[in-house]
């Protein structure tokens, strides 16, 4: 006997519904055509698009960065914003647009999306696309190597369970609940000098930046070690080690877990190496201590989907936390951190939109055009290599990079000072390119390009 088939599935397969989708897509393609290039802002648009600025910076109680305000319309990597600009979008709201704007593709998934039922999923009620989402994820994340990886064969990681949510900062926050909980009564964590990890009351104790704890109680205790320097690899590592050892010695017992940047962002775009990594995760396992790879900014950006995948720490992986590119985020997580029933629950942990928009983004991440050797995260890491390489040699002492991995791009501008890395940031914006800062010591323009869209022009 056949099952029945649903009335989800009749709709969605009306020859009158598929028409009208695919009217529209036609409809939103022919409209992208007029976005060819930068384009300066309407002089008639200007005073009513400044009073809503203006009122809406009050009302949010803080300006934003830039005086964006998108129209709703954009092509590729290129997006029109409501005083009439068109720009050329390098950083994709700090690596959340990864297929850039208005791509046909999720507009479909999103069309879809809008079509079904449930606006929000979550606790209580979830549809099919959350357990496919989930299923894809951990796919994904344990897929077998067959990528060179600069740590050589990547042994397959121990990811059972993956929990989705709203935001980078919640899957964090969700990290930390299943390590303290799996190594109670550990309550401390273990973080590099330099991290960025959300800017919860919690996160803001990880993250090593003082200003964005000003005012704050302290929630959490962290110990933190120093990162990688590539430019004295065998010194930093026993520097590191030396560091790790002292603290856990200090504290026996008490360390949960460790939150590792495989590349550095708000720190200053470094990444570190297999072997610096290899040997942490090695001495972290030694004292039971959680290994949680906070991968919210590198996913979808190394040349493979993960970058403890690049990096060949598949066997170390008891966390990953994933977040921006994937616009649904999650935690995924080992069998033998599976928390008790209620400890990680949220009212919802999605819009249909987003889970539909996260389906399309893994599974693009899955059919194998975008990384590898010949991929196009490396393409386009190496475009703007070379054309930083080309600046440098025009104009030297201008620029100095890049830095980063993959298509997180990092270059230091001039004398690398916050005051001249933001000036040079408006510049560029009024030109109509949108790139963004490091907060590290050192100032540095950063890009996260819409890697699946981007031309080469």
């Amino acid at each position: 006997m056949s099952p029945t088939r649903l009335a989800a599935d009749v709709f969605a397969a009306d020859p009158a519904v598929q028409e009208a989708k695919k009217t529209l897509l036609e409809t939103l393609v022919r409209h992208q055509e007029g976005l060819t290039g930068i384009r300066a802002a309407d002089p008639e648009r200007a005073a009513s698009y400044r009073r809503t600025l203006e009122s809406f910076g009050g009302q949010r109680g803080g300006s934003l960065f830039y005086p964006y305000l998108g129209s709703g319309l954009g092509r590729g990597a290129l997006v029109e914003l409501d005083d009439g600009s068109v720009k050329l979008d390098l950083i994709g709201g700090i690596g959340v647009h990864y297929f850039g704007h208005s791509h046909p593709g999720l507009a479909a998934a999103l069309l879809d999306a809008a079509l079904s039922d449930t606006v929000m999923q979550g606790n209580l009620q979830q549809n099919t696309e959350s357990a496919e989402l989930v299923a894809a994820l951990l796919a994904l994340a344990n897929q077998p190597t067959g990528v060179e990886t600069t740590g050589g064969a990547v042994p397959g990681t121990p990811l059972a369970h993956a929990f989705l949510t709203t935001s980078g900062a919640t899957a964090n926050e969700n990290a930390m609940k299943i390590a303290f909980c799996a190594r109670q009564p550990a309550d401390r964590l273990l973080a590099f000098s330099g991290c960025f990890a959300g800017r919860t009351l919690a996160l803001a104790q990880v993250t090593d930046t003082p200003a964005y704890r000003a005012g704050l109680p302290r929630a959490l205790e962290v110990d933190f070690v120093p990162f990688y320097d590539a430019t004295h690899p065998a010194e930093s590592t026993a520097r590191t080690l030396r560091r790790l050892d002292e603290h856990l010695a200090r504290h026996p017992g008490r360390h949960a877990a460790m939150v590792i940047e495989l590349v550095q962002g708000e720190g200053g775009y470094y990444p570190g190496s297999s072997e610096f990594f290899t040997a942490l995760c090695e001495r972290l396992r030694e004292h039971e201590v959680v290994v949680w790879f906070d991968e919210i900014q590198t996913f979808g950006r190394t040349p493979r989907p993960f970058a403890f995948q690049h990096f060949g720490l598949g066997a170390y992986a008891d966390l990953v936390t994933v977040g921006k590119t994937s616009q649904v985020c999650a935690t995924l997580f080992a069998a033998s951190l599976a928390p008790p029933p209620g400890l990680v629950s949220q009212t919802f942990t999605g819009s249909s939109s987003a889970i539909a928009a996260a389906r399309y983004v893994v599974a693009r991440f899955s059919d194998g055009d975008l990384f590898g050797p010949e991929g196009r995260v490396d393409q386009v890491a190496r475009r703007f290599a070379a054309g930083f390489d080309a600046i440098a040699a025009r104009h030297p002492g201008w620029l100095r990079g890049p830095y980063g991995l993959g298509a997180m791009v990092a270059a230091t501008p001039f004398d690398g000072r916050a005051e001249t890395t933001r000036a040079l940031l408006y510049a560029l914006y009024e030109r109509g390119v949108i790139a963004f800062s490091t907060g590290g010591r050192i100032a540095r323009l950063r890009f996260l390009p819409p890697v699946a869209v981007i031309r080469d022009d």
